[in-house]
Order: structure tokens, then C-alpha cells, then sequence
């Protein structure tokens, strides 16, 4: 689905796309898709010599699912001395957080085609296992513990 754009950023930018074909739920449930997104990057930066990369250049993108899967891939190599640190994340309308589907963002664009908050909702439980039963609990926000809330406010808030 996304081999002509990433073509394009190829020729456009002169450089090396390596696109993860991830498993996709909710046939296969998380962490599948974040596990095949990591182990194709760390295969990659292992063997960046037989790609003829500079390993100082690598940079992970993804938008919508993919974005969330990009940031998790780049905290997780953040802290590994093991390999290349990478230069960049791209990340494209990312799901990031599945913690309050009210905020403002939400709200002013509920009903904006191509994503509405009830279908990010749908989406983020078919992510993590592949039940939307809750779909009402998560849009009302009571899925999240009140001290949960309260430990995550400073960074997911309406302020």
C-alpha cells in the first residue's frame, strides 16, 4: 500500500526505504506488529554495511499505526549501545495515546473523515487485542484507572 510514496522519498531524497511488511491485527494481536517492526530494524542496522548505508543517516517513519510503531521502535533502540543511534523518527498522525480519547484534538475533529474518534477508538482495541466489546468504556475514558490518569496528566491533558 505504501510502495509508491516510498519510491518517491527514495529518488526524492537520494536514499535507502526499507518498508516493514508488519503483521496487522486483530489476526495477530500486540505485540506482533511492534516485534516485526523491531526486528526488521535491528536486522537492518546490524547489516547496514550490505546496504551501503551510513549508519549515522538511519531515520524510522511510519504515519497512523505505523507512527506509533515508529516512535515505540525508536525508544526501544534509544538506549542500545549496541547499534547506530538514529538520526531521526518521522512520525505521521501517530497514534500515541489510547488514554483519553476527549481531548480537544478529538473533539474538534470527531467528525472529520478519514479518522473519527470513534474509529480511532475501534482501531486502538483492535491493536492491543482485538475486542472492541469496551468501545463505550474507552470513549467515556473510565478504561483508565483514575491513579493511572493522574500519573500520565502532566503530558495527556486538555491543558
Amino acid at each position: 500500500s505504501h510502495e509508491k510514496i516510498c519510491r518517491y522519498i527514495a529518488s526524492e531524497s537520494d536514499a535507502v526505504v526499507v518498508s516493514v511488511g508488519y503483521r496487522l491485527a486483530p489476526e495477530h494481536k500486540y505485540p506482533a506488529a511492534y516485534e516485526d517492526c523491531l526486528h526488521a530494524t535491528i536486522h537492518f542496522m546490524n547489516n547496514i554495511e550490505h546496504y551501503g548505508v551510513d549508519p549515522a543517516n538511519v531515520i524510522v517513519c511510519g504515519d497512523s499505526a505505523g507512527g506509533n510503531l515508529a516512535a515505540a521502535v525508536s525508544q526501544t533502540l534509544a538506549g542500545r549501545s549496541d547499534l547506530p543511534k538514529l538520526r531521526a523518527q518521522i512520525l505521521i498522525y501517530p497514534g500515541l495515546q489510547a488514554l483519553d480519547f476527549n481531548l480537544p484534538s478529538y473533539q474538534q475533529n470527531q467528525g472529520v473523515p478519514l479518522l473519527f474518534r470513534e474509529r480511532a477508538a475501534f482501531f486502538a482495541l483492535q491493536y492491543l487485542n482485538g475486542d472492541a466489546l469496551h468501545m463505550q468504556e474507552v470513549l467515556e475514558g473510565s478504561h483508565v484507572p483514575p491513579d493511572i490518569r493522574l500519573k500520565y496528566r502532566k503530558w495527556v491533558s486538555p491543558d
